[in-house]
């Protein structure tokens, strides 16, 4: 299976990132570009996260978009957080 290249990341980013928008409550909120880029980082943290339990790179293309929705949904709680402890 060939490795995904630049556009299948944004791709998978964004879905992940607006199915983790819709999950976490906050697609209100957000546009395109920032579900692509929850979803990127999503993928960078899910990727750290899940690296130390499983062999990340290679899972294929389901897997790694269920890393970056579980990525996407735990950045979305950590900056909830923060932006309810700013607004109080």
């Amino acid at each position: 299976m060939p490795p995904l290249g630049i556009v299948g990341w944004v791709i998978i980013g964004g879905l992940a990132g607006w199915i983790g928008s819709k999950i976490m409550g906050t697609d209100a909120q957000m546009g395109i570009v920032a579900n692509i880029v929850v979803g990127i980082i999503g993928g960078l943290i899910g990727g750290f996260l899940l690296g130390f339990v499983f062999d990340v790179g290679s899972g294929g293309k389901i897997f790694s978009f269920l890393t970056c929705l579980l990525g996407a949904c735990i950045f979305l709680a950590i900056a909830k957080a923060f932006m309810g402890r700013s607004r109080q």
